[in-house]
Parts: structure tokens; sequence; C-alpha cells
């Protein structure tokens, strides 16, 4: 289904992720899918997590790890930062969308080297196939698989912004500056936080209503599907909702950069909102579905 070769940007820029809130969301839509195996399976490896970085062990607070750990040396060495950050995502430009197979042809890891300490270089399509593969593998040493759990936890959420897959040659957005009410900021923070924030103050009582909503039959459509198709998916909702929605903006123009802020109005928001309602849904059906295979 994919073709052969992939040429995508990874841009120097800074790349974030659904806030704290999206996260916890996510992690609360999988753990209502998880079977008990799996979700006995996620407690007991999770708790062992020791770094301190989150406030808790549970799904929900690891599903911020990742972002925490990536952050946790920003200001002094900046090994963590360097080495993990655009894992994050993968930038694929509106202008010139290209079949995605990996983010970084020829940067394989050397054989061995467990993933957390792969190439720099690789994107979120990347390490999502090799820390799932890490964490179904009985092979895995214990450390590497908690950390390929608390990735894999965080990761599927990100590759869900529309804005982690996505590009309009303005670093996914952060280069787009808006406002909106209170909010002044970019495009890629709107749609990090904002737009969650928008659909209430507690993640659980948002993940509960996103839950009700999901039926059978829809699982089972979400719940299909690799990370790629998961990217392209994203990409498709940057494209028309992120990007598309904007007042008097055309998707492959001027980068935002010399823009002055762009005011997004209820519509627009009303829209992202719904757009980013289906993805958290999205990303908590998949993680389950990938969680419940990697821990049977």
């Amino acid at each position: 289904m994919l073709a052969a070769a992939l040429l995508c940007s990874l841009v120097p820029g800074p790349a974030f992720s659904w806030g704290d809130e999206g996260h916890e969301v996510i992690a609360r839509i999988a753990d209502h899918f998880l079977t008990p195996h799996a979700r006995e399976s996620v407690a007991a490896i999770l708790s062992t997590d020791r770094t301190g970085l989150t406030r808790d062990t549970g799904i929900a607070a690891e599903a911020t790890w990742a972002d925490k750990f990536r952050d946790s040396d920003r200001r002094t060495s900046q090994v963590h930062y360097r080495q993990t950050r655009a894992w994050h995502y993968i930038d694929i430009e509106l202008d010139r969308p290209v079949p995605i197979v990996a983010c970084a042809p020829g940067e394989e890891p050397t054989p061995g080297t467990p993933a957390s300490q792969g190439p720099a270089e690789d994107c979120i399509v990347d390490k999502i196939e090799q820390f799932q593969r890490e964490l179904q593998s009985a092979d895995t040493a214990t450390g590497e698989r908690r950390l390929a759990l608390q990735f894999l936890l965080h990761l599927v959420g990100d590759i869900h912004q529309p804005l982690h897959a996505a590009d309009d040659h303005d670093h996914g957005g952060n280069d787009v500056p808006v406002s909106a009410g209170h909010f002044s900021g970019n495009l890629h923070q709107y749609w990090d936080s904002v737009v969650v924030e928008g659909m209430g103050a507690d993640p659980g009582e948002i993940a509960d209503r996103l839950t009700r909503e999901i039926s059978p039959r829809q699982r089972r459509r979400m719940g299909d599907g690799t990370p790629a198709d998961w990217a392209r998916q994203s990409f498709v909702a940057a494209r028309i909702h992120a990007y598309g929605k904007l007042p008097g903006v055309e998707p492959g123009g001027p980068s935002g950069r010399s823009r002055a802020p762009l005011q997004l109005d209820e519509a627009y928001a009303a829209d992202a909102q719904a757009t980013a309602a289906l993805q958290l849904k999205r990303a908590g059906v998949r993680l389950a579905r990938l969680l419940n295979e990697a821990l049977r």
C-alpha cells in the first residue's frame, strides 16, 4: 500500500505536542479499552519508573513522561532534548505531500541498539514501530521495556495531533501567530492546548464523555491502520482543518512568519474542537489496540 521511498523534511524548529491534558485524555480512553491482562501489565511496568518526572506512575500521568524527559535537560546539556525531540513528529509539507515509509532513509539503528538510543534523525513513525516491537518482545531488557511503554503512551498521542504530521513551511504552525479570546500565541500552541482546554477542565470527564461516544463499530474502524496510516490521516486533518479553515490564508502560501496575528473566530474554534475530539478518540482506541497486542 505504501510507496517505496519517502523524502520528508524534519525541521529544526521547536515541536511540542498535545498538552498534558490531551495526553491524559488519550491515556484514559485507552485504559477503558485495555484487556485486564494488558492493564495489569501496564501498571506493573510503569510502577518501576523512578525518574520522578511525572506526578505518579499511573497511565494518565505517565502519558506525559516523554515530553518531560525531552525537556529535562533542555536548559543544560540538552542530551535528552537533542536525542529525542525529532521523535515526536513528522513534517509532511502541504505543497508536496509524499508517501510515508520511514523518516530518515539510511538511518537504521545499529543492530542490537535499544530503540531509546536510536538515531536522533528518526521521526514518530519510526519510533512507534521500534518501541512497539520492543514492548512485544520477551527479550527486551526490563528498563528498556519500561522506556518503550513510556514513549508509546506519548507518541501514539502525538501522531494524532494534526500539526505533528503536517507543515506549511512554518515549523508545523509554530511560525503562524494567532489570537483567540484571551489566547495569544501561535497556531501549534493553539492546537496543542487551547483546543483541548476548551473541552473542559477535567481530563477524566473529557475522556469519559469521548469514550461514551465511541460505538463498538466505530471502535473497530478506528483501530485499523499502521503508524504511517495514522500520520497520513493526521496530515489530512491538518490540511483541511488546522490550515484549511484559517481565515484569509491559503495553505501552501507564504510562511506565517511575516503575518500579523490571525484572529481565530468561534467557527474555527468549533471546527478545531470537533476535529481534535475525533483525533483524541482515534488515539485512545489505537493506543489500546497496540498495548493489547503487545502485552497479551
